[in-house]
């Protein structure tokens, strides 16, 4: 299972495609990950799942099938297609936005939708080696075989949120075996770091491992990080094939691994969810190291002359005033906020200025006047990070739902290629919402005390991102501790943790969403429009939100009781 693609990633290759109509995929999947290993993998009889396709699948399959034949190789290479609907895109334009309602304008440059794992598992019916898709879920390139391997049905939802959970762990590389991990530091061997095995039975029980002789750890924490990573309601997680709750699984200690149990199914929704980009303005960011006494002075006070001087320029050619300018110095904690630690400031700093403009030939102007900085402002400039800025289309998200039937998906191997459809399926309507959570009481009987803790030393914490909204997740270290973190991270709280990362900081508590996770003694806060954009759209140093579960490590739990007592 190759997992390639991300929404940033999807925005990068429709570019590649319009420069060269047969680029459009992933072309390290066939260069590196599995060119040189075909010999293997036909001897072995290893069956490779990948979305390496992005949005030109057909010639990913074909790159394939060119180096297998230099190889000396035959396999059969399966495509799955029908998520590029762009040849519909008049069909689309004017739609709402799922979150914003605004509608979807003519710019566009990509439609995809969402598959599922249904047309990966007929390919593999048809007996391919490699199946090569364009967008899917993620976890669907997992989920498949298994429904192929253990002819699990379309009804069978607690086996398909099951597979669908294996998949959700073991996407995104390294991240489920000590990637990313709170406790990095204990994290071994990071330069040869094990990459995920799902080892996954009938019943949908799994044990997450990795292959001896590998570094990485597979703990409660890695395992627990990876389930709260990058989804919403944890009630219901939507998938083409199965709305999961994963609020009830649990992990258990195994040799070798970590055993999870516990995901529940329900049906699916009758809609595909389908992510769009058109093209909104253009943006430039240029990055420059300061050193020496009063560095981020120096710094913010060179990112203001600058943008100055543009302005004047601007007001002589008669251009408008960018749209939108974000700076930061990078090593004065200007990502905390309010919550930085303040004191004489750093003697070294990075500055990161990142500006928008609806019309290019502004920002060749910007990236020009850059220079001047280096001998006609503060002492101590270090040179422009990758040089002269280069401005790059500024690509928004579009996220909307689209019923199934009318998604026209195909499945082709050599010579057949049929239509693919998932007749007589149950379904529920196009929105899954369920009523906001009350939240949980705390025992009355909770022992208290005059202890203070930073959050680490209590919780783990894994933050990711959806569009314009990030989602941090929170794991107790021990279940004596969830009911104090229940108590302390209030949605109240929280809101005001991260205010100043809200695109409106006044309306926090209304973006934030927070959810109890029992099964693995966790929460799971969701900062809806706190990305500044996000993605490609983002003018931060941080467009994923990948820092705030590490922000979120400093918050201060008081009147606890002295945890080691308390864990005795």
């Amino acid at each position: 299972m190759f997992d390639y693609l991300s929404e940033i990633t999807m925005s990068l290759l429709t570019a590649a495609k319009a420069k060269k109509p047969e680029f459009g995929y992933a072309p390290d999947f066939v260069l590196f990950a599995l060119g040189p290993y075909l010999n293997d993998i036909k001897r072995k009889g290893i069956r490779v799942l990948s979305n390496a396709g992005g949005i030109n699948p057909h010639s990913c399959a074909a790159a394939l099938k060119q180096a297998a034949q230099k190889a000396g190789v035959e396999l059969k290479v399966a495509v799955v297609t029908g998520d590029d609907l762009m040849p519909q895109k008049k069909n689309y334009i004017g739609c709402p936005d799922m979150r914003s309602g605004q509608p979807l304008p003519k710019s566009v440059h990509s439609i995809n939708a969402y598959l599922g794992a249904g047309p990966i598992a007929r390919a593999l019916e048809l007996g391919a080696d490699i199946v090569v898709t364009g967008r899917c879920a993620d976890s669907s390139l997992a989920l498949a075989p298994l429904m192929h391997s253990f002819g699990w049905q379309r009804g069978e939802y607690d086996k398909l949120a099951s597979g669908s959970l294996a998949g959700h762990l073991i996407e995104c590389g390294a991240q489920v075996t000590g990637g990313v991990y709170t406790d990095w530091h204990e994290v071994p061997d990071w330069h040869n770091i094990g990459f995920p095995i799902a080892e996954v039975s009938p019943d949908g029980s799994m044990v997450i491992t990795k292959p001896s002789n590998t570094g990485g750890v597979v703990t409660h924490g890695t395992v627990a990080e990876q389930l709260l990573y990058e989804i919403g309601d944890p009630r219901a997680y939507v998938l083409p094939d199965v709305v999961c709750d994963f609020t009830g699984v649990e992990t258990q200690v195994v040799e070798d691994g970590i055993k999870v149990i516990g995901a529940k199914g329900n049906p699916p929704t009758d809609s595909y969810k389908v992510s769009a980009t058109y093209l909104d303005g253009f943006k430039a960011t240029t990055v420059f190291c300061m050193g020496g006494p009063r560095s981020a002075e120096k710094g913010r006070k060179t990112t203001t002359a600058i943008l100055q001087r543009v302005r004047n320029i601007f007001k002589m050619l008669k251009f408008d005033d960018f749209t939108k300018t974000h700076v930061q110095v990078l090593g004065d904690e200007d990502t905390y906020g309010p919550h930085a630690s303040g004191g004489s400031g750093p003697r070294d700093v990075a500055v990161w200025l990142s500006v928008y403009h609806k019309d290019k030939k502004a920002l060749d102007l910007f990236a020009r006047e850059i220079a001047a900085a280096g001998t006609g402002m503060a002492p101590g400039i270090m040179g422009a990070i990758g040089g002269r800025p280069r401005p790059s289309p500024c690509l928004k998200l579009h996220s909307l739902l689209i019923n199934k039937n009318d998604v026209d998906v195909s499945v082709s191997l050599d010579d057949v290629n049929e239509n693919y459809s998932e007749e007589n399926l149950t379904v529920i309507s196009e929105t899954y919402n369920l009523p906001d959570l009350a939240v949980s009481s705390v025992p009355s009987n909770l022992l208290r005390g005059t202890h203070s803790y930073r959050l680490e030393e209590l919780a783990f914490t894994r933050s990711g991102d959806k569009a314009n909204s990030a989602n941090v997740g929170v794991i107790a270290r021990h279940p004596a501790l969830y009911p104090y973190l229940k108590e302390a991270l209030s949605k109240e709280a929280v809101a005001q943790y991260f205010q100043h990362v809200f695109d409106d900081p006044q309306s926090a508590e209304d973006c934030l969403k927070r959810y109890e996770v029992d099964g693995i003694h966790g929460l799971n806060f969701v900062l809806e429009s706190s990305l500044g954009g996000g993605g490609i759209a983002s003018l931060r140093s941080d467009p994923q939100g990948k820092a705030y579960g590490q922000m979120l490590l400093d918050f201060t739990v008081n009147n606890m009781p002295d945890i080691d007592v308390l864990l005795q």
